[in-house]
């Protein structure tokens, strides 16, 4: 079994988001140890762009602090490979197509794999256009993740579905990333709606930052994405960053 699909397999999956090279790569594969030891059943990691149209300023921040540490896909690959060394928690890097693109679709989807990437959600490329990606994926074992939105008509939904794997990710605002202080009263019927048409688990995020938003959407989703208040963390600093991570962490879990 894959080790996403383990992941979901028979329980409720709390997924963690931190953008690789923030500060450096050095520090992020410290951050994702911590992080699966504070309980993260999936660890996101963002990789920089300097167009991210979906990250709010917070992640946006990031992303630049990450660029300016000359962060670069081919150098997140290594630090992955690197971390498998050490864990084997499911590791997806989400980001944008362009530096995808760059490096060639095809020879990312090999390399990825052999670094021990098990997923990407690449928030700009849209299933029309994604054929390519999603066959070399299929290829070599590559989980491709996609997005739906509260927008998403039960024909958009099916769509996305025929080329997901792994779990769907449901976007539960209309929106950038950021924390909010309340969540939609939509999710639990949207959730609903889109199982209708698929088996893949549905994990929630944008917005979700406390132990109760993280309850509330695992009362009606397989899966809750907690980022920016992680990424917010970060960009504070102090020391003992990682052990307040995995705090952190800890405390939404439980």
């Amino acid at each position: 079994m894959k080790r996403i699909a383990k992941a979901f397999d028979r329980k409720k999956v709390l997924v963690a988001f931190i953008m690789a090279g923030d500060p450096d790569l050095k520090k992020t594969g410290e951050y994702v140890l911590a992080l699966e030891d504070g309980g993260a059943d999936i660890i996101e990691l963002g990789v920089p762009f300097s167009e991210p149209i979906a990250d709010g300023p917070v992640i946006q921040r990031a992303g630049e602090r990450a660029l300016r540490a000359g962060t670069t896909l081919a150098k997140i690959l290594k630090m992955v490979s690197d971390l498998r060394q050490r864990t084997q928690v499911p590791i997806v890097l989400m980001g944008y197509y362009n530096p995808i693109f760059r490096y060639g679709a095809d020879r990312f989807c090999e390399d990825a794999v052999g670094a021990g990437v098990d997923g990407t959600i690449v928030c700009d490329l849209i299933p029309e256009e994604a054929g390519q990606f999603v066959a070399g994926a299929r290829a070599c074992g590559l989980d491709t993740i996609f997005l739906l939105a509260p927008t998403s008509t039960d024909e958009r939904i099916k769509r996305v579905v025929s080329v997901s794997s792994g779990f769907i990710y449901y976007v539960s605002l209309i929106g950038v990333t950021g924390a909010r202080k309340k969540l939609s009263k939509d999710i639990g019927p949207m959730v609903k709606r889109i199982k209708k048409h698929t088996s893949l688990p549905v994990a929630v995020g944008f917005g979700i930052s406390s132990s109760k938003q993280v309850k509330e959407v695992l009362d009606v989703a397989d899966g809750a994405v907690v980022g920016s208040a992680l990424v917010s963390l970060i960009e504070k600093g102090g020391r003992g960053l990682p052990r307040r991570i995995g705090a952190f962490v800890r405390s939404l879990k439980d």
